[in-house]
């Protein structure tokens, strides 16, 4: 992958750090050599000047003679009548006068020129001609010395070379022309002089002392351990030892790319680690931590010995050049060739794992987001983990209103979202990336398996990186030895990496989350960074305005509360607004204030010391892997809103200082951008960056602003049952709000023009088959469209077809090709229309089985037959024939995944079971138990997991008066079990209808 640019460079220096940079190699010095074309214009030049200088007052003299008159001029001249003589001496004046001011332009430009003053003086209204002279004099000098010899200043580059730099610089700016452009090669020149003069004297005085330590020139620090406080940074060391923070590039430049006594090197992203050392500048000070190799008595000979190699590594040692740095982003490794040439994924087109797979290019291209939130879009962990906890809530909510309310069968269809809902679901479905959580998932705990079959406890992992091309990075602490297969060894002993191709062969491990605090902060280049807060040594504290912080604060408390690469985890939000609380309830928990935080966080932390200490474990890593592995150590995250108090820091700080080894992080918003305590730090920029600096950061953030906030808990609240608005929990009459979103005219007059049948094998009735490879893209996008009739985003289509991206030609090509393929009404209106919000939506023409098995039980439970018995039986009995299997049946394998996102699967089930129930309720009130036992088994074709379903078939079979045929049916419900065992509620009317049930299971067995 391409290196990040590196963060320092010469505009970002502190003041006081030299001018050069040490690392540049000295450049030599280019003298132009004179050329033909020179002499030709030092001749022309020559010629003009002196035909300027000499020339025209020789001519004058000669033709008008002298300006000056031979005595006093009288009064008479006033009255004397002005003639065509008179205009000629006027004129001559004034040549006489331009010539005057030209010759001393020429005089100043020459004595500037070989004097070295510096910028020649300005010769009052002379304009052009100064300029003019300028210009000749330097073509006519430039044959006779160098360039660099007629600059301005440069003749005192010995004198004073710092002083002389810059103004030469400034010179050249300001002077246009040929002479300018000379200025400018003599500043370049002089900046090579300057540079190979500073490199000159840093070897003359390394050559003349050796080691520069020995004669007190240089400074070493010894990075010591924390000690009860949290580690040292650059920073920190910095404004003790020199005064001022921000200094901490120095120390940095100094040191980067230098091999530490543990083999390790500094990088902009990395921290410093117990027992580096770092070269200080000079005039470092701060006591016994700043020690030199052979001047530290209080130093054990191995330390003065790490000290003296590590004076002898660097660039002084090494040559000039150095080497390129090394960041904390890892390197990428090269993509892979498409499979299929025949099919190239295109420059435009994502690569799978980045996170964006489901996104369409040509929007990004296009510069536009169609309506949908930008933030959700770019957060494909984020998205993924809401929408799979969205659909796991809907499919809970649509159970337990199944199981509460069998009369009324409320809850079957959730309530549309609308507005900011509406647009946020759709972000959601087309920013979520479920493959690359799946991957990330199996990929931790498949480390922690192998390292646990080798006895090796899991490395402490302060973050991990997606790169764009789907290999995963983990950055450790401190170096963790080789990885076990098939991992890799990144770019250092600090980095484990797992390509994706090794990544898609694991298998689902029987093991705890060894990194549940793994959470998304943004993305660098093309790579998405996972900060690991339970392992951060300390605090985390964030900078920047109210709203930003919250947005940032929302998007990690989201995450954390729904991804898929934990197990158990508890989040404590303070001094948060929006009760987040309904996307994960068992998770999440809201404090009021400090106080209330500091004592629960005070109790944990020693509960969690003393049950480290009870098991023989020095961390939650050791305890993941033993045997309470999935029962213990849960991660515990705060994330505290609003800034603390400078004591109420110190006292969070204090506590927080081995929360690391407990698992217990911290992520604390600050008004600032410092906060006492602080281990690392971090800034949110209004523009969205999120910066930290001492880490070597600088990422797009991730965010989940205020609306987008409110629409995401407005999904979960609205999935809850009986929480929709306009929602009827007695179930009464009329149309409730979880009504189905389409109702069919199912009457003889409503017959549709397009029929497609989508329960069971998919068939189109009204249309001729397409022809050519399209004709399955054509009949999925229908198939889309159908099970959304409230409308379907354009972005949400494409994303579906083309889970990998594609290109916006392609995606409207193919739209009208199903336009044209629906065709219109007889009104000529199109069957493919676009509503105002510009989602795309069907005509009422068109319709599925689906629709119609919805439309029909609605009006047999709470439309017309609902006061008809008659009614109520015959579209029961209609409804129930239209079930030919499982949605989609015969769907070919690759296609239709977006399927997973929908909770169809679990609609589908659900309303075939009510029907069922209500049919055979229907048989039952007039005593016929068969047609009733007819209806269920017809039901439990395709619901056959519906425990409701079983227990009216119990009943009906029980009413048949025939014990052989209820035990048969026992006997077959309990072998459907399996290693479960029977419900408990199932095993109670088991008991009542048939006491011997359990004898002859065991005759049976």
């Amino acid at each position: 992958m391409p290196r990040r640019r590196t963060t320092s460079s010469s505009s970002s220096t502190a003041p006081s750090a030299p001018s050069a940079p040490r690392n540049r190699t000295p450049q030599p010095v280019r003298v132009r050599r004179r050329t033909f074309g020179d002499f030709v214009k030092a001749f022309l030049a020559f010629v003009v000047l002196a035909g300027l200088v000499v020339g025209v007052p020789f001519a004058l003299a000669v033709t008008a003679g002298w300006p000056f008159p031979g005595g006093a001029p009288s009064l008479d001249w006033l009255q004397r009548e002005i003639t065509v003589q008179t205009f000629l001496h006027i004129l001559t004046v004034i040549v006489w006068l331009a010539w005057a001011q030209f010759t001393a332009c020429v005089l100043v430009e020459v004595k500037a020129a070989l004097s070295g003053v510096g910028v020649p003086g300005r010769v009052p209204g002379s304009g052009p001609s100064q300029l003019l002279a300028r210009q000749l004099v330097a073509a006519l000098l430039l044959v006779g010395a160098t360039a660099a010899s007629l600059t301005p200043g440069l003749s005192q580059l010995g004198q004073s070379l710092e002083g002389n730099q810059k103004p030469s610089v400034a010179a050249a700016q300001q002077t246009p022309g040929l002479f300018a452009q000379q200025q400018e090669q003599a500043a370049a020149t002089a900046n090579a002089l300057a540079e190979q003069a500073g490199q000159a004297g840093q070897d003359a005085a390394r050559a003349d002392g050796g080691s520069s330590a020995a004669h007190g020139d240089t400074k070493y620090y010894r990075i010591q351990p924390p000690e009860g406080r949290h580690h040292d940074s650059l920073w920190e060391v910095a404004e003790r030892h020199l005064g001022d923070g921000r200094r901490y590039k120095e120390i940095f430049e100094l040191n980067k790319d230098r091999v530490q006594p543990d083999g390790s090197r500094l990088s902009e992203a990395s921290l410093i680690r117990p027992g580096w050392i770092m070269e200080m500048p000079g005039d470092a000070r701060g006591g016994e931590l700043v020690e030199m190799p052979d001047e530290a008595p209080d130093v054990s000979e191995q330390v003065q010995q790490q000290i003296s190699d590590y004076a002898k590594s660097g660039d002084h040692a090494q040559g000039s050049g150095g080497g390129d740095a090394q960041v904390s982003l890892p390197e990428q490794r090269p993509a892979p060739t498409p499979a299929n040439p025949a099919n190239p994924v295109t420059p435009a087109t994502p690569v799978p794992g980045t996170g964006q797979e489901h996104a369409t290019p040509a929007a990004g291209q296009e510069g536009r987001s169609f309506g949908l939130p930008e933030a959700l879009l770019a957060a494909p962990l984020l998205a993924a983990g809401l929408l799979g906890a969205l659909g796991r809530r809907r499919r809970q909510a649509m159970w337990q209103s199944a199981l509460g309310a069998v009369g009324g069968r409320r809850g079957m269809e959730p309530p549309t979202p609308t507005g900011d809902a509406q647009d946020v679901q759709d972000a959601l479905l087309v920013g979520a990336d479920p493959e690359g959580v799946r991957l990330l998932d199996r990929s931790l705990r498949g480390l922690a398996a192998s390292l646990t079959a080798e006895s090796r406890p899991l490395p402490v992992v302060y973050a991990a990186w997606m790169s764009g091309n789907g290999d995963l990075h983990l950055q450790l602490a401190q170096p963790a030895g080789k990885p076990p297969a098939p991992w890799q060894q990144g770019q250092d002993q600090t980095f484990w990496m797992l390509a994706r191709s090794d990544a898609e062969g694991y298998e689902e491990a029987e093991t705890a989350a060894p990194y549940p605090g793994l959470v998304s902060l943004g993305t660098m280049d093309d790579s998405r960074l996972l900060l690991n807060l339970e392992a951060v040594p300390g605090i985390v504290s964030l900078g920047g305005t109210e709203a930003d912080r919250a947005a940032v604060f929302a998007s990690v408390a989201a995450e954390l509360a729904t991804n898929g690469w934990s197990d158990r985890m508890t989040i404590t939000l303070v001094g948060f607004g929006d009760d987040l609380t309904p996307l994960a309830p068992n998770r999440i928990r809201h404090l009021d204030g400090f106080e209330d935080l500091f004592e629960t966080m005070s109790a944990e932390t020693r509960q969690r010391r003393g049950a480290l200490g009870a098991a023989g474990h020095d961390s939650v890593l050791t305890g993941r892997t033993g045997p309470a592995q999935h029962t213990r150590w849960a991660p515990h995250l705060v994330l505290l809103a609003a800034q603390p108090s400078d004591d109420d820091a110190l006292r969070l700080a204090e506590l927080a200082a081995d929360a690391g080894r407990l698992g217990i992080g911290y992520l604390v918003g600050t008004e600032g951008t410092d906060l006492p305590g602080a281990a690392w730090e971090m800034e949110i920029t209004g523009a969205g960056r999120l910066l930290a600096p001492l880490l070597g950061l600088e990422l797009d953030a991730q965010m989940l602003p205020a609306a987008q906030r409110r629409a995401v808990v407005e999904l979960f609240t609205d999935a809850d049952p009986g929480s929709g608005p306009g929602s009827d929990p007695e179930g009464g009459p009329g149309r409730p709000a979880n009504a189905p979103p389409f109702l069919v005219d199912i009457s003889e007059q409503g017959r549709p023009a397009v029929y497609a049948r989508l329960v069971g094998s998919y068939e189109i009735i009204g249309l001729d088959t397409p022809d050519g490879e399209r004709s399955a893209l054509l009949h999925e996008a229908l198939a889309l469209l159908l099970l959304h009739r409230e409308g379907v985003h354009p972005r949400v289509l494409s994303s579906a077809l083309w889970p990998r991206g594609v290109t916006a030609d392609v995606r409207d090509a193919l739209l009208e090709r199903l336009r044209a393929w629906l065709g219109s009404d007889p009104d000529g209106t199109p069957r493919l229309g676009t509503d105002a919000t510009g989602r795309l939506t069907l005509a009422k023409s068109v319709v599925s089985d689906l629709d119609v098995l919805r439309s029909l039980y609605y009006e047999a439970t709470q439309g017309r037959g609902a006061g008809s018995r008659q009614v109520r039986g015959r579209l029961l009995t209609d409804a129930l024939v239209l079930v030919r299997g499982p949605l989609l049946a015969d769907r070919p394998e690759g296609r239709y995944r977006w399927l997973t996102h929908e909770i169809v699967d679990a609609q589908l089930p659900l309303l075939v079971a009510d029907t069922g129930l209500a049919l055979s309720e229907f048989h039952l009130e007039k005593n016929r138990a068969e047609k009733a036992i007819e209806a269920l088994t017809a039901a439990l074709r395709t619901a056959p997991a519906d425990e409701r379903l079983w227990h009216e078939l119990l009943r009906a079979t029980h009413t048949t008066g025939d014990p052989g045929r209820l035990r048969a049916l026992a006997a077959d419900l309990v072998a459907r079990s399996g290693a479960r065992g029977v419900p408990p509620r199932t095993e109670a009317l088991l008991d009542e209808l048939l006491p011997t049930w359990r004898e002859g299971v065991s005759a049976a067995g």
